[in-house]
């Protein structure tokens, strides 16, 4: 995502909807996910629910769980539509791993 974030500097691209702080943000969300406390040992149970085969349906539930819950838990929380974003990404990764 960094070399992303790079090249669309290099090109002046000037994004009308923030895109460039945002793609940040999430970058900056995901890394953090990797300092938390279900991440502490080698595996996370995300790697264990994708090598059993059900990566797609538990990243594409969790998608609908964050965007149902956005403004009921917390309010409009940023967080929640980050985790969207974050298990969308999840997502594209199993897709591309059964199109190998």
């Amino acid at each position: 995502m960094t070399q992303v974030i790079k090249k669309a500097r290099k090109t002046g691209i000037e994004y009308k909807f923030n895109e460039y702080e945002n793609l940040k943000a999430l970058k900056d969300y995901v890394d953090s996910t990797y300092d938390q406390h279900y991440s502490q040992t080698k595996y996370q149970s995300t790697d264990f629910i994708l090598d059993c085969g059900h990566g797609e349906g538990f990243c594409l539930g969790n998608v609908l769980k964050y965007v149902q819950r956005y403004g009921r838990k917390e309010g409009k929380n940023r967080a929640d539509l980050l985790k969207v974003l974050h298990y969308a990404l999840i997502a594209l990764h199993v897709h591309d791993q059964g199109d190998k």
